[in-house]
């Protein structure tokens, strides 16, 4: 009979010290993260940078956006234009390493495809390759449909918990990271790369059951890797992985996750669901590394964080600028995080929490898109029409 207690307490912990070590052994001739000086001069070359985390209203997840089966170009293209007619010049797009296991051509030929509709609405997106956020079981195959009246009720992680759990599964996770970093690597029509969201994420409220008790620690195992790996393929563009919760305030107060992000980010990435002065100073706070910095979530109406509060505080200082959500869709995240508890199946909320457009286009207030087109006036984004590479 196995030790109830070396099964439950020991094991993660030797695993977490065999990732570790191998984390350390790794010296392969890979680039450094940028100075600071390359930062800055790729930052001064592009425009104030403003955008939405985007999923086309057709897909519940990563999975059902990139998938052959339910892959909507045309969908994309319709609303890919609402966002050029606002002045949106920047999307954040959430990849999944699944698709790439199942079919690694298939799915780089649709990546090109979303290129190529983005680059014809002048959008440059940033592409997320993990991410630790909702159901860590996810499936290839047909999606589940939304449970009603709940937030983001089928999103799904990258990697899935039995991959991160799994260190024979890590090969495959370096071949996705490899295989789509590198194939644009070199394309002008590609804004970044964000290695990982919200890795330390363990999903109270929602799926912290299903988690692996030492999801953090795997984490954080891996992270450096998984920089290692993108750099390994001399990608043009920056890496980043975006700090979230509070403390960033002075380096001595990182926890180790952020030590990592930020430290082995070429430009500063970071989230922000808050009022206007706290948004400035989480600004405040990362000005003291002296990198260029991409807020890469905000804008959530029912706390706090608002176009009107949080996007003129980002012209301001120059800082990127990303909500969450451009079109109300299978996602349904204009529904409050509260839904998960209080599922609003018999009424609408009394304010959308996320999201900018109604799914037949129609700004949910117009008053926003007004501001937005106000403030993104003039900005001109620096993509190359009709080619990759210049």
């Amino acid at each position: 009979m196995v030790n109830r207690r070396w099964s439950k307490e020991l094991v993660p912990a030797l695993l977490v010290l065999v990732l570790s070590s191998l984390v350390h052994a790794r010296s392969p001739q890979h680039a450094e993260r940028w100075s600071e000086k390359q930062a800055a001069e790729w930052y001064a070359k592009q425009p104030w940078l403003v955008g939405s985390n985007y999923i086309p209203a057709t897909a519940i997840n990563e999975l059902e956006m990139w998938q052959a089966d339910t892959f909507d170009p045309k969908r994309i293209d319709l609303e890919l234009g609402w966002a050029e007619t606002i002045g949106l010049n920047t999307m954040r797009i959430f990849l999944h390493d699944l698709p790439w296991r199942q079919d690694p051509q298939g799915f780089q030929k649709r990546i090109e495809t979303f290129l190529q509709i983005a680059d014809k609405h002048k959008i440059r997106p940033l592409f997320v390759l993990f991410d630790s956020c909702w159901d860590p079981d996810p499936r290839l195959g047909k999606q589940r449909e939304p449970r009603s009246g709940v937030h983001n009720s089928g999103w799904v992680q990258s990697p899935g918990a039995r991959a991160l759990e799994d260190p024979t599964q890590y090969p495959q996770l370096e071949a996705y990271v490899e295989g789509v970093v590198g194939a644009f690597a070199n394309d002008n029509r590609v804004l970044g790369w964000d290695l990982w969201n919200e890795p330390d994420n363990t999903n109270n409220g929602s799926y912290e059951e299903l988690e692996p008790k030492n999801k953090v620690a795997l984490v954080v195992a891996l992270l450096p890797q998984v920089y290692d790996w993108a750099r390994s393929v001399h990608p043009k563009q920056p890496l980043t992985s975006g700090v979230w919760k509070d403390g960033w305030s002075s380096p001595d107060q990182l926890d180790t996750m952020e030590k990592i992000q930020i430290e082995m980010s070429d430009v500063l990435s970071f989230h922000d669901y808050g009022k206007p002065e706290e948004f400035e100073e989480r600004i405040h706070w990362l000005q003291g590394y002296h990198r260029p910095m991409i807020c890469t979530e905000y804008m959530a109406r029912g706390n706090g964080s608002t176009f009107q509060g949080s996007l003129p505080i980002a012209k301001k200082y120059h800082v990127a600028a990303i909500n969450w959500g451009l079109v109300a869709g299978k996602t349904q995240t204009y529904l409050p995080w509260d839904s998960w508890k209080h599922p609003y199946t018999d009424r609408e909320p009394a304010v959308w929490f996320h999201e900018i457009f109604r799914n037949d286009g129609t700004p949910y207030k117009p008053e926003e898109v007004a501001l937005i087109r106000k403030l993104t006036q003039g900005q001109q984004v620096r993509t190359t029409r009709g080619g990759p590479n210049g």
